[in-house]
């Protein structure tokens, strides 16, 4: 089942669903929007274009992205992938995931980016991945509402809670080398 705003209001109200800092303006009628932190992480063109990265070398994921921290503007170049992170911070009781979506201004701007799910258990900002599609860099204000979160229950209560490598991050966290 989908969280209206009342439901929404209701588990966070009751600190089920803990959301850090928590802006009121910021619940919609059917789930609730993620503002962005003034990090970036750009894929480090200085690799080059006959680089071919090993996703099970920490040598080479440590090399894939340069991070600029606290930046008054994300600049988004075109045709780039991009890592930004989110002002808040949530955790997530054990009956309840979201899945992250781009809000739509942005993607008639040519923003696009990969459904995210926010596991139940999850505690943390979120990162978003971001392609810029337009023939043009796009300039996005830190605090900006960028995405848009639609949280859902499980039937039941789950056994286990996610504590994988993404749990507990604030900021933006690089990719893991595979095994």
């Amino acid at each position: 089942m989908i969280l209206s705003d009342f439901d929404l209001e209701n588990y966070i109200r009751d600190k089920r669903l803990v959301i850090s800092p928590f802006d009121k303006s910021c619940v919609k009628e059917n789930g609730i929007d993620l503002r962005l932190e003034g990090d970036i992480a750009i894929m480090n063109e200085k690799l080059g274009k006959d680089f071919v990265l090993d996703p099970y070398s920490e040598e080479h994921i440590s090399k894939e992205y340069v991070v600029k921290k606290a930046v008054d503007r994300l600049v988004i170049p075109s045709r780039a992938h991009v890592m930004l992170t989110t002002v808040e911070s949530l955790k997530m009781p054990d009956n309840i995931m979201g899945f992250v979506e781009l809000r739509s201004t942005w993607a008639r701007h040519g923003l696009s980016m990969p459904p995210t799910i926010i596991d139940v258990g999850f505690d943390g900002t979120i990162t978003l991945e971001v392609v810029n599609n337009a023939p043009f860099g796009i300039s996005i204000k830190p605090n900006e509402r960028f995405a848009h979160v639609i949280f859902a229950t499980t039937l039941n209560r789950v056994k286990t809670e996610y504590k994988g490598f993404y749990s507990g991050q604030r900021g933006i966290r690089l990719p893991k080398a595979l095994k």
